[in-house]
């Protein structure tokens, strides 16, 4: 039977999470350390690259079993709460940093992001619980797009309430992504309940590592799982590529100011919004798989305009329609992946495979931003594009040879 509380409070810690996803990570607080922390603007594009890659290897190590736990220990939602706690505090701390404090504001930021991407395991594979085969790519887009409306409501408000051309301002904006997380999370923290009470024991963390040696033991049973985790590694690589890197682009590229990065993420996350509502209903009707395919051409297209758009007359506006489409198929593409995950998962298994869906997402997802730090601290940024449509083009090519029951 569909619970609707649970679906609308499910779909609400989007809208809570996001903001940290668009502030933080890629338009507002990215920009801000680049350009006000760090010293030097190409070694602060290295070191904040390299921020991503670390709390991605982090994820990839630890996701695993603590999906693993949670199925053992049967708290979920603990864990969801504990995670999204810390996340909150210590993006709320980032604050405190000053000009040069570039390892502390890197530590804390470390710290929160690995907390949030923990979070998203749990918050995951709750979807299976709380769908059916009918509406499940219905939920997952319209939880996308209230997300994105999370994203679009936090930037409005941002831009009302904060001088984005004040730092103390800019500073601030990170109590108010923290608040934000936690105020909104609060719906699903009532509502949902764990089904045991089983205390988290040395049996449990052994039974975790036994779980999760069984799982690469007998992953070879599920090689459709296997090789659609393997095409998401690469395609998802490039979205955190992008995600954690598009809004320095733009300000250091094409020399955006912090109010127009805002207008940008804005209207990219309307866009974004739009896209995963739609795509969400048109998902349930022609299936996951070509909402990816095609969502991953998009993509590519759109980040060879914004390579181009430097060279051209028209550089912001360029950059502007490559936001829009990278907006309007990232969250379908998110979405659609998430579905697919959600239909082919056994349904013991929720926690645990929804863990190597996050491992699959992270284990080599420090490549992408560790090569487009490297390859700008050598040549610049444009030529570092290349990676993110290297990653994508393999994604495609991987997913496109799937063969799909």
């Amino acid at each position: 039977m569909i619970n609707k509380n649970k679906i609308i409070s499910w779909s609400l810690y989007d809208f809570a999470s996001q903001p940290f996803s668009t502030i933080v990570v890629t338009f507002v607080f990215s920009s801000f350390f680049t350009k006000h922390i760090a010293y030097d603007e190409k070694i602060g594009t290295q070191m904040w690259s390299n921020a991503i890659a670390i709390s991605a290897v982090v994820v990839a190590v630890v996701s695993p079993f603590i999906g693993a736990i949670a199925d053992n220990t049967g708290r979920k939602k603990l864990f969801l709460v504990l995670f999204t706690m810390i996340s909150s505090l210590f993006v709320s701390m980032l604050f405190m940093p000053e000009k040069g404090e570039v390892y502390f504001a890197l530590i804390l930021f470390i710290i929160a992001n690995v907390s949030f991407e923990i979070c998203t395991i749990f918050y995951n594979s709750y979807l299976p619980e709380i769908t059916n085969s009918k509406n499940r790519g219905a939920v997952s887009g319209f939880a996308w797009g209230l997300g994105y409306l999370g994203g679009i409501l936090s930037l409005f408000f941002l831009q009302i309430f904060l001088d984005l051309e004040n730092i103390y301002d800019i500073k601030l904006s990170n109590i108010y992504v923290g608040s934000w997380y936690i105020i909104f999370s609060i719906p699903l923290f009532l509502i949902f309940k764990d089904k045991k009470k089983t205390r988290i024991q040395k049996d449990n963390l052994k039974n975790s590592y036994l779980s999760i040696k069984n799982t690469f033991k007998t992953i070879s049973e599920y090689k459709i799982i296997l090789r659609f985790l393997i095409a998401r590694l690469f395609y998802n690589d490039a979205l955190i590529t992008i995600f954690g890197l598009g809004g320095i682009y733009a300000v250091t590229t094409l020399d955006f100011n912090f109010n127009e990065v805002v207008s940008l993420a804005i209207v990219l996350n309307i866009s974004a919004g739009i896209g995963a509502f739609i795509f969400g209903f048109f998902e349930d009707n022609f299936g996951p798989k070509k909402i990816i395919i095609m969502s991953l051409w998009v993509l590519i297209i759109a980040t060879l305009i914004a390579f181009i758009a430097p060279e051209t007359n028209y550089p912001k506006k360029l950059f502007w329609l490559s936001g829009i489409l990278m907006g309007l198929m990232a969250g379908p593409n998110q979405s659609s992946s998430r579905s697919l995950m959600s239909i082919l998962v056994p349904e013991d298994k929720k926690s645990q495979f929804f863990g190597f869906y996050s491992l699959t997402g992270k284990i080599t997802s420090f490549i992408g931003p560790f090569l487009f730090g490297l390859v700008t601290l050598y040549f610049d940024q444009r030529i570092a594009l290349w990676i993110v449509i290297v990653l994508f083009s393999i994604g495609l090519y991987l997913i496109n040879k799937i063969k799909f029951n």
